[in-house]
């Protein structure tokens, strides 16, 4: 091979005369959009993938939860844990309901939650938590009732969030009718 004088033609000892390219044709040659002889193969999962599932990276970055009550409840700022059954899933509550403080706990459950399954969830929550601690929760429903009737409006929860109001003024008694009367004019009470 030889470079023929003041030029960057390469001579080939076969007589063809080859030019480099330049930083802009090699740029071209290097995008994304090239034919590529090989086919795109996905990786196929191993078989010991099965036995050492993905953990979580301590060290790695941190997503953040998506709601509110997401973030509550990863933080431990709830007092409760949701127990997995083949069927069934119940709350197991870490301590008594009565002795939880209800202003942080039931506001963050009550926040606007987009996430139907943690909708549906706490309004569980909600339910239990009034059988267990009865009238004691009529204070606070006043905070709770602003989205429990958004979610009245909704086909999809009209029914579960009417059984709810109807348990809660079962558990909390007349006194929590007329809360829920001042903040839902069309509740009709299950008493009368």
């Amino acid at each position: 091979m030889k470079r023929g004088a003041g030029s960057n033609i390469l001579r080939m000892s076969s007589g063809i005369q080859i030019k480099p390219k330049t930083a802009a044709q090699k740029s071209k040659t290097s995008s994304p959009l090239t034919y590529s002889p090989e086919p795109a193969i996905k990786p196929q999962p191993k078989p010991s993938d099965k036995l050492n599932p993905k953990t979580i990276d301590p060290f790695g970055a941190y997503s953040r939860p998506t709601s509110a009550f997401a973030a509550t409840y990863a933080k431990g700022g709830i007092p409760c844990r949701l127990v997995h059954g083949s069927v069934n899933h119940k709350l197991q509550w870490k301590c008594l309901p009565e002795t939880i403080p209800f202003d942080p706990l039931l506001i963050t459950l009550a926040e606007a939650h987009a996430d139907d399954e943690v909708f549906g969830r706490g309004l569980d929550a909600l339910v239990q938590l009034s059988a267990v601690v009865g009238p004691s929760l009529n204070e606070h429903l006043k905070h709770l009732l602003t989205n429990l009737s958004r979610r009245l409006m909704d086909k999809k929860f009209r029914e579960k969030v009417t059984v709810a109001l109807q348990n809660l003024e079962h558990y909390g008694g007349k006194a929590a009718v007329a809360i829920i009367k001042s903040k839902i004019p069309t509740y009709s009470s299950v008493s009368s």
